[in-house]
């Protein structure tokens, strides 16, 4: 493959025999130069298809003229990951593959460590790998020249912009304008990501390897139903002794909750850790080792903790808490079963969560298996015979969903309602599937209906009721003005928009008492609020004028030149 000869010693050393199918068409690729952008499941060896283009150009023998270590004033190769823990499994990958190296230093640039310790380290580095935030603020104090730049790599592209760093990208971006090469790996690259990507880059060239629709064939998929939040636990309870789990991850929706799961887990005698970004990197780093030394059995973690996490021993990942974009669920899965490994992924869904599961689905181009445990199977029923995808009605929930937005009682919610269709359980036929055309209701006049009360019961006077003139119910004043339930004014707009009849606090008197123009070193003192003397409260005036308010890891012998394989 073109790759120098320390580079190919070191890849022996480390057990690996033959490149992955994503090295295998990446490395050739970035060593002839220019821009491109990698897609490819997790775990396929995204980290070592472009670590070893970098290093290879760093030293002398590859296919690319060596670069000249006494001119280079700040790193050669600059590697973007999106969290700290990613960043530090990079940075080891890189110090792994340059054992038999000499003269290339490996510098670690992050938030949540000392300025000074990476400053120091800052000096004489040619390969930096760092997180975007803290770079920045170290090229804003002038401690480190990013002009030198040859290749700037972006690892967990998607990860990256979806996080926020769109800016912070456009920056490093300038600082190193001069750079002869980009490269973006990621699992998945959505069309917005690639938009912006492409802006960043010149002219890349794609190879996808592997998309988000592409079956995990070495990871065992299935869905448990639960009825509520104790039922998801006593279901992770039951895996967790599982004699076949050697360790597991499991994912909380929240850092709350990832707390709070990983105390009843422990409570239940299990070994396990909390790890969200919240956590001091100091806490964060030492729970890792813990992982990796296997002192921890169980690791409860949010989506940007675990990311790129690579843990050879890890064989279940639990979606406990389902994740905010389906994208996640890809990177989730994939932190078991890696570099041919085999693993299981799990998750615990409740009936409200039937929609995001159908996202996935439809992102991943497959069904998850429902499974069920004697013993803990979900009480709720499995779906009766409902029909559509409305609610009970077109006067409750927006666009007449009401109850039951996947499925509703059939009364008059459109479309929807009941359907001549068969009975559909939660792990029934694939989505989207052909409903058939419904015969339509002739319109029914309210008059039509009986509209007599004589058979109900009357008052217990047994005198006659009387209803009076019912206004329509289209007249009836709403509760909350006219407002409509997406009226809300986003930041910054809506300016003008007025409380109506209903005065702001800010406005409203505190009592009906008069307010005094004069100071309050100025007031009588002695006053006496038990004499019944002739002070009105009554209201002297008309009210001030309401006003207007305006609205923000290890290494295994299955093939592949990564040892914590991406």
């Amino acid at each position: 493959m073109g790759l120098a000869a320390p580079l190919l010693k070191a890849i022996e050393n480390l057990g690996f025999t033959q490149p992955t199918p994503v090295q295998a068409e990446a490395i050739p690729a970035a060593l002839q130069g220019g821009d491109w952008m990698v897609s490819s499941q997790t775990g396929s060896g995204k980290t070592a298809a472009f670590l070893l283009p970098v290093l290879n150009a760093m030293m002398a023998g590859g296919n690319n003229s060596p670069i000249d270590l006494h001119r280079v004033i700040g790193p050669a190769g600059l590697i973007l990951c999106p969290t700290r823990e990613l960043a530090q499994q990079v940075a080891q990958d890189a110090i792994d593959l340059l054992k038999n190296s000499k003269g290339i230093r490996v510098a670690t640039v992050m938030g949540g460590m000392p300025y000074g310790k990476q400053m120091a380290g800052l000096r004489g580095a040619l390969l930096v790998v760092a997180t975007p935030g803290r770079l920045l603020d170290l090229a804003q104090r002038r401690q480190i020249h990013l002009a030198d730049v040859k290749t700037l790599v972006v690892d967990e592209a998607d990860r990256m912009l979806d996080l926020g760093f769109a800016e912070d990208l456009e920056d490093i971006n300038h600082l190193c304008q001069k750079r002869d090469q980009t490269l973006m790996f990621s699992a998945t690259f959505a069309p917005r990501i690639m938009s912006l990507a492409s802006r960043l880059m010149n002219k890349p060239g794609r190879l996808e390897l592997a998309s988000a629709s592409d079956r995990h064939t070495q990871i065992t998929q299935s869905l448990h139903w639960a009825d509520n939040m104790i039922h998801k636990e006593k279901l992770l309870d039951h895996y967790l002794r599982d004699a076949d789990l050697e360790q597991a991850v499991v994912f909380a929706s929240t850092q709350v909750e990832t707390d709070r799961l990983a105390d009843a887990l422990a409570e239940q005698g299990h070994a396990v850790a909390a790890l969200h970004g919240a956590m001091p990197q100091k806490v964060r780093a030492h729970r890792l080792k813990q992982l990796r030394s296997g002192h921890v059995r169980v690791l409860v973690a949010t989506d940007v903790a675990a990311r790129g996490i690579d843990v050879p021993t890890i064989t279940h990942v639990f979606n406990f808490g389902l994740p905010m974009k389906a994208e996640d669920y890809v990177h989730r899965i994939g932190r078991t079963g890696r570099a041919g490994r085999t693993g299981k992924a799990i998750t615990f869904a409740e009936h409200r969560d039937r929609m995001k599961i159908r996202t996935i689905e439809a992102l991943t181009d497959q069904r998850i298996p429902v499974a069920v445990v004697a013993g803990l199977e979900p009480k709720t029923p499995e779906r009766p015979e409902r029909g559509g995808f409305a609610g009970r009605g077109e006067g409750r929930g927006r666009s007449g969903g009401g109850r039951g937005a996947f499925g509703g009682h059939g009364r008059s919610g459109a479309p929807g309602g009941r359907s001549d269709s068969k009975p559909r359980t939660w792990g029934d036929a694939p989505r989207g599937e052909a409903r058939g055309e419904r015969s339509e209701r002739p319109a029914r006049s309210f008059d039509e209906r009986p509209r007599s009360f004589d058979d109900r019961p009357r008052s217990f006077d047994d005198k006659p009721r009387s209803f009076g003139e019912r206004s329509e119910r289209g007249d009836k004043p709403r509760a909350w003005g006219d407002r409509g339930s997406n009226d809300r004014p986003r930041h910054g707009a809506g300016a003008g928009k007025s409380f109506g009849d209903q005065k702001p606090w800010g406005d409203k008197p505190r009592g009906d008492r008069p307010r005094s123009d004069q100071p309050r070193s100025d007031k009588p003192a002695g006053k006496s609020f038990s004499k019944p003397g002739g002070k009105t409260f009554a209201k002297s005036g008309p009210k001030p004028a309401g006003k207007v308010f305006s609205k923000h890891s290890g290494t295994g012998g299955h093939g592949g030149f990564s040892s914590r394989g991406r």
